[in-house]
């Protein structure tokens, strides 16, 4: 498509992630359209594929990046920039609003950190990234955005932030308390469940009401490992993904202990297929 500009082709792109997942989100569709993905990864030339690896192609043309494909980051530790529709869903079903705080937790090299900046403008934006080089990276990428901030750390088991919006892109057999303790009332935690030695599972979206965490699966989804936040359930046989997608809540075992509700508990924190 000769004459075509990239901001055309970002606006198209747009468009269509959003068409794909399924949601009519003005904001989150003109975050993306105004985003320069090739920005905010690894230098060219860039590896796309298709989810579940259909196709491989290698490309220096950033036209190419405005596909609902994904970009490899880091081939051997299995890195790689996600899908955008995927994202898309995410961020309409939070709908992270001016003002407000986000963690990014697993950001990569900044391109969904990028999104999110545009979505909370006025506010502030975390991100956490554990692999130092790709910190590094990101921190480069986003350094025009001066309410982004990103940190070279796990976001496991340290003290974060209080946010209105938790965004996570590592699996976790349960969400670290880290990030419940650091939701605000009303706050929202995205995270994908993946239970130790699975390949897939399921994105819970948590909201932190006044009593306790409501929690609902929303959609089938593969991400690679948090460090540090997968664990064995400490009773009990292990959850799987279809067991999950029952979950109501998420309970602090401190405050209430297992009961007939019980899905998968862990040290700290249970899910529950109970409503609250």
């Amino acid at each position: 498509m000769s004459g075509v500009t990239l901001e055309a082709r970002r606006r198209r792109y747009a468009a269509e992630i959003t068409r794909r997942c399924g949601i009519d989100h003005e904001r989150v569709e003109a975050a993306f359209a105004v985003t320069p993905r090739e920005n905010f990864l690894t230098p060219p030339p860039w590896v796309i594929f298709a989810p579940g690896g259909l196709f491989k192609d290698e490309t220096n043309d950033p036209a190419e990046l405005y596909q609902d494909v994904l970009v490899v980051v880091d081939r051997a530790r299995g890195i790689n920039n996600g899908q955008p529709s995927l994202h898309a869903a995410w961020m309409a079903a939070l709908d992270p609003q001016p003002g407000e705080t986000v963690l990014h937790i697993g950001a990569g090299t900044g391109y969904y950190t990028a999104i999110l900046a545009q979505l909370v403008r006025g506010g502030r934006v975390h991100a956490y990234e554990i692999e130092a080089d790709l910190a590094g990276i990101a921190r480069g990428n986003l350094a025009a955005l001066d309410w982004v901030t990103v940190h070279a750390v796990s976001a496991v088991g340290i003290t974060l932030p209080a946010a209105d919006v938790i965004y996570v892109n590592a699996s976790a057999s349960a969400p670290d308390m880290a990030w419940l303790e650091a939701l605000k009332p009303g706050g929202r935690l995205i995270f994908p469940w993946q239970a130790v030695g699975q390949r897939g599972g399921v994105a819970l979206q948590v909201t932190r009401i006044a009593a306790g965490y409501r929690a609902a699966a929303i959609m089938e989804v593969a991400f690679i490992p948090c460090v540090g936040a997968m664990s064995d359930p400490t009773s009990g046989a292990p959850a799987s993904a279809r067991d999950v997608m029952e979950t109501r809540s998420i309970w602090l075992t401190q405050e209430r202990r297992p009961d007939d509700s019980a899905i998968a508990v862990y040290d700290q924190v249970w899910l529950s297929s109970q409503a609250i």
